[in-house]
Parts: structure tokens; C-alpha cells; sequence
């Protein structure tokens, strides 16, 4: 829980006819570098048979993301140091993108054979700091994929080109699969958010039965994600960008760096 109740304002769940519809879009393409995401999520909509309405969410999958902004990394020019080597050595991985990770982290929390969590620039933590080489073959096979800059900023500046084209205010989320401390599985969260609240504060409201929460803080936007990953898969499926429509929250000006639990509230560090 975070008590500083000025992060989260109070919000309420709307009161729809509770059906939340997800569809995943056709004909998004291989994304290469400078292509236009506005442009491809539109020609999507258009092939799905689908417009864009006020309160809709679009939740994109951060590979997209990543390779629209040019977020791809030739492992023949990176050079591991010495911090590098050991780590990679300790678990069993190429030196090479274990120098990545340090770049892109703040911090090596734990370390094993087979895996690194660091705390990320951007403040989550994860494994190998978010970098992959799934689904990247296209771009040749020493290629890595690091996250976007400012997932926030990219999430943003592509619900403004959407507005521009279509009218429409909606939200868009970029997503990405974490593990859990806790528990097994990866599951998708939102790593960029715009046009909606991040984390939904209940305190101060009511149960059925009158009684007035005093911790509830709902992650809004990771529910979203973790829904919308059922239908983007987390292998060969070719479906990187979620419609979802009757969401349960009002709109709202969050960021996914609202979802990181401060470190002096972080009990496990």
C-alpha cells in the first residue's frame, strides 16, 4: 500500500453493465525500425472492422515498441567488461548481454544460473532487465531488444497521434511479461501508461456492508495488461495490439511509474 494518497487520487469503478470486450487486432505487420505505429494501429483497426470510441484502451506489446523506436542492439558491437564477464559467468550467459543489462539497470539484485533481476532504470524489477531475443530473429540472430527509453512518453505521444486522427480519447498501455516474486508464471504489466489511472485508490470508500476501506489500491492498468496478455500469447501468435472497451475505471492522467512500490515502503530490499 502507499500512503501518500495525493500519488493516487480516490476513483471509482464506473458503473457500466460490467462486460469488459477485448479483441486483438488484424494485420499488424512485422514492425522494423521508423515504422509508424499510429499509421499500423489504424490500418489494424480499419482491417478489424473496428473505430475508436471515447474510453477505449488500446494495450500494445512492448516488442512494437521497442523495434518502431529502434531499441535493437547488434550484440557484435557491444564490449562486456570486466563487471560483465563475472556476471555472466555466475549465470551461464553471454557476456554481451549482461553488459547490456548493466546498462540498463540501476542495481543487480540477485543472480543465478540462467537469470539476473535488477532493478531497471525505469524502477521495476525483472529479469535480464527486460532485455530478449524472442521473437527479434527477423533482425538477425545477434540481435538483442532492449525496452523503450520512456514507455511512458512513447504510450503518450501515440494516444495523441490516435486523438489527431480519429477524434477519439483513449488510453494506451505498453505491456510487457514479468515474473512474481512468490509465485511461478509470467504474467503481462503495464510498463507504459497514458489516459488512464496506473493504480486505482479505493480508501476511504465503502464495502457492501458500509464499512470504509482503509488500504485497497487496485493496479488498474496492470489487470488490463495481464487481461490482454491472455490474447497476445507469449509465443508465435502475431497478435501485439489489444482493443479493450467497456473499462471498469474513469479516465485518468497515471503513469506506469506509478505502479513501483517506493523503496522505503519496498519490505523485501
Amino acid at each position: 500500500m502507499n500512503p501518500d494518497a495525493a500519488a493516487h487520487p480516490p476513483c471509482s469503478p464506473s458503473t457500466g453493465d460490467g462486460e469488459l470486450r477485448l479483441r486483438a487486432l488484424r494485420g499488424i505487420p512485422e514492425v522494423r525500425p521508423g515504422d509508424d505505429l499510429c499509421a499500423l494501429v489504424l490500418r489494424a483497426l480499419a482491417d478489424s472492422g473496428e473505430t475508436l470510441r471515447d474510453g477505449d484502451a488500446l494495450v500494445l506489446a512492448q516488442k512494437i515498441v521497442s523495434k518502431a523506436e529502434g531499441r535493437l542492439m547488434d550484440l557484435a558491437t557491444v564490449r562486456p567488461g570486466a563487471r560483465a564477464e563475472a556476471l555472466a559467468a555466475e549465470a551461464d550467459k553471454d557476456p554481451r548481454l549482461m553488459e547490456l543489462v548493466l546498462q540498463e539497470s540501476r542495481e543487480v539484485l540477485r543472480c543465478r544460473r540462467g537469470v539476473v533481476v535488477v532493478e531497471h532504470r525505469l524502477g521495476f524489477v525483472m529479469a535480464n532487465a527486460g532485455i530478449d531475443q524472442s521473437n527479434v530473429a527477423q533482425h538477425g540472430a545477434g540481435v538483442a531488444l532492449l525496452l523503450p527509453v520512456d514507455p511512458d512518453a512513447s504510450c503518450a505521444a501515440l494516444r495523441a497521434g490516435l486523438r489527431a486522427a480519429t477524434g477519439a480519447d483513449v488510453a494506451v498501455l505498453v505491456i510487457d511479461s514479468h515474473g512474481r516474486a512468490w509465485r511461478n508464471g509470467a504474467v503481462g504489466v503495464a510498463i507504459g501508461v497514458a489516459g488512464m489511472a496506473a493504480v486505482a485508490d479505493l480508501r476511504g470508500q465503502a464495502d457492501r456492508h458500509g464499512r470504509a476501506l482503509r488500504v485497497t489500491e487496485v493496479g488498474a492498468a496492470d489487470e488490463l495488461a495481464a487481461a490482454a496478455s491472455l490474447l497476445m500469447g507469449q509465443a508465435a501468435e502475431g497478435r501485439p495490439v489489444v482493443l479493450a472497451r467497456g473499462l471498469p475505471w474513469p479516465r485518468g492522467d497515471g503513469r506506469a511509474r506509478d505502479l513501483v512500490r517506493p523503496r522505503a515502503q519496498d519490505l523485501f530490499r
